[in-house]
């Protein structure tokens, strides 16, 4: 009886597993992976006509291929991707392809397709994403003896093998920095001291940030997750380096109209229409906010 119910048991837990692996949602529009996935999943139906035109097309160089084919089997390394974004249906396929021509043990890769719907944006079922800063998709994270060494966001800055590369002789900036040392500074000294802090690194700061939507996207993403103090200060950071941008004091209004401070809001609204003020839409917002209070 009991060996019954053992089996019982892995029979079901086996199951189970193989029920949550290419988790396919469908009946949200266009359908999409989400959860832990494979290989076969992303050359399922809905997904094999752009990976397999990446794979095919994408030709890696052998002689970097070469180099760190022996090195790259000693880490471990985590996917976070879309299969609704287009940098991930270009650069997924063709880290599959690299791996493959360095005869990478697949049983090292972690891979995980996060959702792009506004109520779960960027997150995954199980959150294997939590904690680990994936503000833009893909991230390929490389792991040694289950640390951190570094990894590849959004897209390589050279190409995928050459990035590879750089990073095994510990020679690599990937992109985004300035998200990553945002996101480091709100670790280590919390939102009451972030404002203070950051003040001394303004100057550093606009020299290494691209866009706007760098810090904005982060901000959506900390926000998503329940951490809007944090988003605010963000948001507060991108005006300071892209006060000429109305964009920015938007998006700050907007953090704080749905963290009810309508006072703020309704300030930086203004600051917005004050840099566009041909904008229709924001005249509409501000009119409606002065008469609700």
């Amino acid at each position: 009886m009991k060996i019954r119910i053992l089996i019982f048991t892995l029979l079901c837990y086996y199951l189970n597993f193989g029920q949550s692996l290419n988790k396919e949602i469908t009946d949200q529009g266009t359908p999409f992976l989400l959860g832990k996935i494979n290989k076969e999943g992303l050359t399922s139906d809905n997904y094999k006509t752009w990976f397999s035109k990446e794979y095919d097309n994408y030709q890696p160089n052998q002689e970097t291929i070469n180099k760190i084919s022996n090195i790259l089997n000693d880490y471990t390394i985590t996917m976070f991707l879309g299969t609704w974004c287009g940098d991930s249906k270009r650069e997924v396929p063709r880290f599959y392809k690299v791996l493959e021509a360095s005869n990478y043990p697949m049983e090292q890769l972690t891979v995980v397709a996060l959702s792009g719907k506004s109520n779960m944006y960027k997150q995954s079922p199980n959150h294997e994403e939590k904690g680990l800063n994936i503000h833009r998709v893909p991230t390929f994270i490389f792991y040694k003896n289950g640390v951190e060494v570094n990894r590849i966001v959004e897209s390589p800055v050279v190409s995928l093998e050459e990035d590879i590369q750089s990073i095994l002789e510990n020679n690599y900036e990937p992109n985004y920095k300035v998200v990553t040392k945002v996101n480091k500074m709100l670790q280590e000294f919390g939102t009451k001291k972030f404002n203070r802090k950051i003040k001394n690194q303004i100057s550093v700061l606009k020299k290494n940030v691209k866009s706007m939507y760098e810090l904005n996207t982060y901000a959506r993403i900390l926000k998503s997750t329940n951490r809007t103090k944090e988003a605010i200060e963000v948001l507060k950071l991108n005006t300071k380096l892209f006060p000429e941008k109305p964009g920015v004091f938007v998006s700050l209004a907007n953090a704080f109209y749905s963290s009810d401070n309508k006072e703020e809001a309704l300030v930086n609204y203004k600051k917005g229409l004050k840099l566009n003020p041909d904008n229709e839409k924001l005249k509409t917002t501000i009119l409606r906010l002065k008469n609700n209070n």
